[in-house]
């Protein structure tokens, strides 16, 4: 990739995505192989007054070597070095930069409760970090560059320098880069537009949102006094605006935990732990998953269900219109940072405690008393098609079309 185009994009990332101040720390957690891209981030994350820039590599193919060979209770296990890293930077403000690019496929033929012990013991180790993070007491934003065993997952047909090349493309053109000598004023203007949506609903503070299509889904979905929808940036505790997602398309708030009734199917492959979940379904009662329906990787789905009490309960509800870029390039990413923004779609597990009032300053049990779920996971799975219809009930038993086609109707 063009020495220009890296840093045209690492400027959108450090001076939109975590808009890192002066004298901040940064953490860039990436695959070895996007090595030029974090040098670029760094380069401008320094020039933008970053006290230091600490770098967290991974190596999935080592990770897949330790996973299919290393003691099984060594999964269970977290190192408590590298939980004081993390704890250490998140209590020093630091902002943190996550290069999601991993391979769909790469843990396929690793037994998954090995990826599941090994999710939980991460889980409970840093849920403190964790923690800090969704309830934006730091910065931190989600990008992606290509990988070449990703890139010919999603370009199959194509030589790996050619699918390398059309995925960096495809990413350049989400992340709103492609076609602007300025992709910072051009987020700022996207910016503006997904808050005037989210100014719309919360101005109607909807009770239920219901929702329709010709898959099968009907679902109902209700949300908790004090809920508040939130997108495209974010404000810290110390009062930086950022955007935790580039790309993002979405506006998103929480569910009431025991408020979800119905049935909703999958629209497309959910990427769990290494592994694709395809084809399935998902049955509510009173919030829970009762049921499920599934044709490929149900062994992983079970496993993210049985993480803990919360993971087979709602913590997310995000509105992303069909007709939204991504969705439109017809290209199936197998990356959830992608597809979710090409797609309306749910998470299991916990909620952002910021999608509800005073929410991050509130302890775990008055986020429950507030209906609010908790979980060592947030899992993202796409629901949105063509012919989608959402209707909102609002408090007062007005009902209003807030999507319909699968795009946004007001």
């Amino acid at each position: 990739m063009k020495t220009e185009i890296l840093k045209k994009y690492a400027a959108l990332v450090i001076r939109v995505g975590v808009n890192v101040q002066e004298d901040q720390p940064l953490v860039i957690h990436a695959p070895i192989s996007c090595a030029d891209f974090v040098h670029a981030l760094a380069e401008e994350a320094y020039a933008a007054g970053a006290y230091d820039v600490a770098v967290n590599w991974n190596d999935e193919e080592f990770a897949h070597i330790r996973f299919r060979q290393a003691q099984a209770e060594r999964f269970r296990e977290f190192p408590a070095w590298r939980k004081a890293f993390y704890d250490d930077h998140a209590a020093r403000d630091a902002a943190f930069i996550s290069i999601a690019a991993e391979n769909p496929d790469i843990f396929s033929d690793i037994d998954p409760k090995r990826l599941t012990d090994a999710s939980m013991a991460a889980g409970k180790a840093l849920m403190d970090y964790r923690a800090r993070l969704m309830s934006n007491k730091n910065t931190w934003c989600v990008v992606s560059v290509p990988t070449t065993a990703w890139a010919c997952k999603v370009f199959p047909d194509c030589s790996s320098e050619e699918a390398v090349e059309k995925l960096w493309s495809a990413i350049l053109s989400a992340a709103r880069i492609s076609g602007t000598d300025d992709p910072v004023s051009a987020w700022h203007a996207h910016i503006e537009r997904l808050q005037k949506i989210t100014a719309f609903l919360n101005a109607h503070d909807f009770a239920e949102l219901r929702y329709q299509n010709n898959l099968g889904t009907d679902l109902c979905i209700e949300l908790p006094k004090g809920h508040i929808w939130m997108g495209g940036a974010e404000r810290s505790a110390s009062g930086t605006l950022f955007a935790a997602n580039i790309p993002t398309e979405e506006v998103y708030t929480m569910p009431k935990r025991n408020g979800v009734n119905g049935t909703v199917f999958a629209s497309k492959p959910l990427h769990y732990n290494g592994n694709l979940i395809e084809d399935f379904s998902l049955t509510f009662r009173d919030g829970k998953v009762v049921d499920y329906r599934v044709q490929q990787g149900g062994e992983h789905l079970k496993e993210l269900l049985e993480t803990d009490e919360g993971a087979s309960y709602l913590g997310e509800v995000a509105l992303v219109p069909h007709d939204s870029p991504i969705s439109q390039s017809g290209i199936l990413f197998y990356n959830t940072l992608f597809d979710e923004n090409a797609s309306c779609h749910l998470a299991l597990g916990k909620a952002y405690p910021t999608c509800i009032e005073n929410g991050e300053n509130m302890t775990e049990d008055e986020l429950r008393q507030h209906s609010v779920n908790h979980s060592l996971v947030h899992e993202d799975f796409m629901i949105g098609t063509a012919d989608l219809t959402v209707i909102g009930r609002t408090s007062f038993g007005e009902t209003v079309t807030i999507m319909e086609h699968g795009n946004f109707a007001f």
